[in-house]
């Protein structure tokens, strides 16, 4: 199996890797990643777990390629990115789609590599739950199964459309649906749904295309 680090910009040291698999992932060693060192399957599984999808696999002995999960959906992490996973495709600023299986998307509006998160929300003291309060919690109609595409609006949120299901830290269901507009400049008292508060503090995006 050949394995590579495709995407360095997109690790923000979720530690999946280094705490799943020390024998081929270890910071102590160089190269730090020993791909020889684990059966393949191993390695895929430890793989499938970075959840910014910085680390990729492509498989050359014949076993099974990674594929997008059945459902698509975004995890809310306490005080940081949104997780998402499944057949996501996100458009970029020049208007070209990058699909991916795994992404963490900024949403304390301080990242340098927008629409991804590249922790600045750690310097920044960004506080937002990991979950959405009982009377703000909706399942809307679901729809057939859909690639989830999303757009980042320019100076604006995050534009969601597709089947797709938001999920608290702890795997709780929060709301079920094919569109919503979530908030990624910070400030919404509705996180993590957008209110216009990118409006009022003059919200600017630089470039969106972020590899």
């Amino acid at each position: 199996m050949a394995f590579f680090v495709c995407r360095a910009a997109r690790c923000i040291h979720a530690a999946e890797c280094v705490s799943r698999l020390t024998a081929v992932f270890d910071t102590a060693k160089r190269p730090w990643i020993q791909p020889g060192s684990a059966p393949a399957d191993a390695v895929a599984e430890v793989v499938a777990h970075c959840p910014t999808g910085a680390l990729q696999y492509q498989r050359k002995d014949g076993g099974t390629a990674e594929t997008a999960a059945d459902s698509s959906h975004v995890v809310l992490t306490p005080n940081g990115p949104l997780y998402v996973r499944g057949d996501v495709h996100i458009q970029t600023a020049d208007g070209a789609t990058q699909q991916e299986t795994r992404a963490a998307l900024c949403r304390c509006g301080q990242s340098a590599n927008k629409p991804f998160c590249d922790n600045a929300h750690v310097a920044a003291g960004f506080t937002a739950a990991g979950s959405m309060a009982a009377g703000e919690v909706g399942v809307a109609e679901e729809t057939a199964a859909s690639p989830l595409r999303i757009t980042p609006a320019a100076n604006g949120p995050l534009l969601l459309s597709g089947r797709f299901e938001i999920r608290s830290a702890d795997g709780q269901t929060l709301f079920r649906g094919s569109k919503a507009a979530l908030c990624r400049c910070g400030g919404s008292a509705n996180k993590p749904f957008c209110d216009g508060t990118h409006k009022r503090i003059g919200f600017v995006t630089e470039v969106d295309d972020a590899d």
